[in-house]
Parts: C-alpha cells; structure tokens; sequence
C-alpha cells in the first residue's frame, strides 16, 4: 500500500455523507488516499528513490538529489 517513508502517512478510512431531506441520512464508507510521489532524493548521502508525500516535498523535508 502506498505510504510515506518521512511522515509515515498512509490510507484512512472515513464516511461518505449523503444529504437528503435536510438530513444525514446515508452513509457508506471511503478512503483517503495520500499524495504519494516517488522522487530521487538524499539519504544517507546518497541517491535514492523514495515514497513521498505532496505535504513532505511542500514543505522542504526532503532534499532531492
């Protein structure tokens, strides 16, 4: 399954909300599935290709080769 080797951040489960008559009244389940790039970046001081997050590159966790 698809998850982030920084953050570890994988698949979620949750609800979808269906409105009808002003009210919730069906549910059925769903996924959350995360933004996961493979990108060649430094570990260790060397290249490597890694699983990573949108969220991770963003916000400069990694540092790509």
């Amino acid at each position: 399954m698809a998850k982030c080797e920084i953050c570890n951040k994988s698949v979620n489960y949750g609800n979808k909300l269906s409105i009808t008559r002003s009210h919730i009244s069906k549910r059925t389940s769903r996924t959350f599935k995360p933004n996961i790039r493979t990108v060649k970046a430094m570990v260790d001081g060397q290249p490597k290709k890694i699983s990573v997050c949108a969220k991770c590159l963003r916000s400069g966790k990694v540092t790509k080769a």
